[in-house]
């Protein structure tokens, strides 16, 4: 079973203002996150889900219709968890040089990857990842995720409104800008690009 304390904030719920606020991160995090992981737990309670991991019950439960609340919670909870940890305040780290010879520059990466954001309809998250040899830009659609199709995600994006709308309502782009200039982690990104090579 799981608990939201496996999943920890790596800042404060203050920290990420004023691009993101305290009261967005208290309810993204206090509020959707905690419930993705109770429910999780009662769909998997009394069953072999309880007693392996988050990335097992995922790749078990993809693709099986009969199993896709389990799927949609667990991968729910990976994915913000993969969001939340690839933000930092006040980030000091430089974009990875493997991403600027990927993409051309810094900048046709951000723009490549705006793009894609913005475009994503509806509700999921854009990504990083390393597909094979390559790092590409994919989207995916509300609980979806990378590990469920044999690629290794890098960085995330969540473009559910609830990551964004009480701070800019409707102008996701401008969500999508201020990640993308202040909050992303390269640090992590750069971990996350070192072990996928491995």
């Amino acid at each position: 079973m799981f608990t939201l304390a496996q999943y920890p904030l790596p800042y404060t719920t203050d920290a990420l203002a004023p691009y993101i606020s305290q009261e967005t991160i208290e309810t993204h995090y206090g509020k959707h996150v905690a419930t993705y992981i109770d429910n999780l737990n009662k769909l998997i309670q009394d069953t072999p889900y309880e007693t392996v991991s988050l990335t097992q019950i995922i790749q078990d439960t993809a693709g099986r219709p009969d199993q896709q609340k389990i799927f949609n919670n667990a991968a729910q909870v990976y994915n913000h968890d993969f969001f939340f940890r690839g933000m930092c305040p006040k980030c000091t780290a430089e974009i990875p040089q493997e991403i600027i010879d990927s993409f051309g520059s810094a900048e046709n990466f951000k723009q490549q990857f705006k793009s894609a954001a913005t475009s994503l309809f509806g509700s999921g998250y854009t990504w990083l990842v390393r597909d094979g040899e390559t790092l590409k830009i994919i989207n995916t659609g509300n609980a979806d995720t990378p590990i469920a199709h044999d690629m290794t995600p890098i960085l995330n994006l969540d473009v559910w409104e609830h990551a964004y709308y009480l701070d800019y309502k409707n102008r996701r782009a401008d969500f999508i800008d201020s990640f993308l200039d202040n909050l992303v982690n390269w640090e992590f990104v750069a971990q996350n690009l070192a072990q996928s090579q491995q």
